[in-house]
Order: structure tokens, then C-alpha cells, then sequence
């Protein structure tokens, strides 16, 4: 009788010792499955020290391009604007900015979190041969503001938005007539937070006080406002990033250009089942 006891016991320990090691090996991390942000979100998590990525892929970076995995992470790809709705499913998840603040996700509550000097600056964008329009010229120089810069401080102290506008203008371009321009509507295809915030409640302003209408049009996903400019229905966009336009103009084989940096949203690393980073220790 003891030695089926001790036989069961020694079964018992082996299973619950297996058991374990399953659990701290199946965690998983929610990353955007778009080209730009996924790199983006690898990128952070390399920068953590969780991962090493090929350095040939640089900006277009996918899960097939991890070089080292030594924590064993299970990556989920989903589309950018749901890892808020997925992050209490999943162990952690790599959540863009812009889609981190609707859902009340502040850069004190990531994990971990992109440096200051990220490069993915969100940027005006026009269809290419619109540049020097000038109703898109009083645009860019509104974004440009000091009023701007001042809102976005005021606005997200927390860091989510950060400015990245070197030398803010008084809001108006003295190349332009604006006399010229007074009763003239301009365009332009935004994401909600802090996008059409910014726009609504600042830039809006700006321009009414010389006469221009600005007319923001909401949108809740990344393709969208980048066809609608393309196409001609809106003359410009602000919500997304060079490494993301440059990777949508070369798969959609659109004409769109940047012509402004105006903030930055540092991407962070959120906690979802897992509060801590206990479980990538």
C-alpha cells in the first residue's frame, strides 16, 4: 500500500510541475495585424528585451520575422482599433495610442511603453499635386499652431499625446491670401481621439476667423480616410503615420503624401489577464 502511495504522489507531483510549466509557457501578447503597426509593436517588445526581430525586416516586421523567442510569447494578430475590446482575453497587448484613450488606457497604466523619439509621428496627408493648395496650406499652418501645441499639453498630460511640432506658427501662413480663401470649405478625414478633438476644437476655430469652414469627417478605421482623399470626396487626413502611409500607398498603389508632423501617440505594452510582468520573467 505505501508503494502505491508514494506511486501516486510521485504522479500527482508530476502533473502539477507539468501543469505549471504550461501555464508560465502559453503566455500571449495581442499585437495589430497591419503591416506598420505590427512591426511597430515587435519593435517595442524587442526594445523590452522579450524579443529580437531580423533587422533586415526593419518597418515591415511580422511574427515570421522574430529571430529569438526566448520567454516562448503566443502571438495573436488583431485588427488595430479591437485590442482595447480583446486585452481582458488575452495576457497582454501591444494597443496603438489613438485607440488606447477612447478606451480609457492612459500611458501610466502600460507595462511598457515607446521612448520619446519614436518615429510615428501622426502627419497631415494630401493627395499627391494638392500640396501647395492653399486652402491646404491655412490647414497645415492651423495644425502647426502654438495654439495646438498648447491644446495637446493641456489636453494629455498623461503623455498619450505627445507634440512634435519644433516651430509652432501664430495658426496662419503669411504666404496666403486669406481674403482670398474667406467663405471657401476645407476638408478633412479624421479618427476620433485626439484627431478630431484637435481638429473640432482648435483648428476649426483658427480658420473661422478668416473666414474658412473647416469640415471634419469622422472615421473609425484606417482605410477609409485614405480612400476618400485619394478618390477626391475629402482634401486631406490626419490620423496615421509615414511607416503606415508609405505601406498603404505601395499595397493600394495610392498617390497620397505627407506634408506635416503634428503628435505623436507612444504605443504601450497593456496588461490584460496578466497585471504585472511577472509572467515574462
Amino acid at each position: 500500500m505505501k508503494k502505491i502511495l508514494s506511486v501516486v504522489l510521485a504522479l500527482i507531483l508530476v502533473f502539477s510541475f507539468a501543469a505549471c510549466g504550461k501555464k508560465s509557457d502559453s503566455v500571449t501578447i495581442a499585437v495589430p495585424n497591419d503591416t506598420s503597426n505590427e512591426a511597430r509593436a515587435l519593435l517595442l517588445l524587442e526594445a523590452l528585451g522579450y524579443i529580437e526581430v531580423d533587422d533586415k525586416a526593419g518597418i515591415t516586421a511580422t511574427i515570421k520575422d522574430i529571430t529569438s523567442n526566448p520567454k516562448n510569447i503566443k502571438f495573436t494578430e488583431i485588427e488595430a482599433a479591437q485590442l482595447p475590446n480583446v486585452l481582458k482575453d488575452v495576457d497582454y497587448a501591444v494597443i496603438n495610442g489613438n485607440y488606447a484613450i477612447p478606451a480609457g488606457l492612459k500611458p501610466s497604466d502600460a507595462l511598457g511603453i515607446e521612448g520619446s523619439a519614436s518615429p510615428y509621428a501622426n502627419i497631415l496627408v494630401v493627395k499627391e499635386g494638392n500640396e501647395k493648395n492653399p486652402l491646404i496650406l491655412a490647414l497645415k499652418a492651423a495644425l502647426e499652431s502654438k495654439q495646438v501645441q498648447d491644446y495637446i499639453k493641456k489636453t494629455y498630460p498623461d503623455g498619450s499625446v505627445v507634440t512634435t511640432i519644433d516651430k509652432p506658427t501664430d495658426g496662419y501662413d503669411a504666404s496666403i491670401d486669406y481674403a482670398a480663401l474667406s467663405g471657401k470649405t476645407v476638408s478633412c478625414a479624421a479618427t476620433p481621439a485626439p484627431h478630431a478633438e484637435i481638429l473640432n476644437n482648435i483648428v476649426k476655430d483658427i480658420l473661422a476667423a478668416k473666414g474658412i469652414t473647416l469640415k471634419v469627417v469622422e472615421y473609425n478605421d484606417y482605410v477609409i480616410p485614405n480612400k476618400v482623399v485619394e478618390d477626391g470626396e475629402v482634401d486631406s487626413n490626419y490620423f496615421q503615420h509615414d511607416p503606415y502611409l508609405n505601406d498603404f500607398n505601395k499595397e493600394q498603389g495610392t498617390h497620397l503624401k505627407s506634408i506635416s508632423w503634428i503628435h505623436c501617440e507612444p504605443m504601450g505594452l497593456f496588461g490584460g489577464k496578466q497585471t504585472t510582468l511577472d509572467a515574462l520573467k
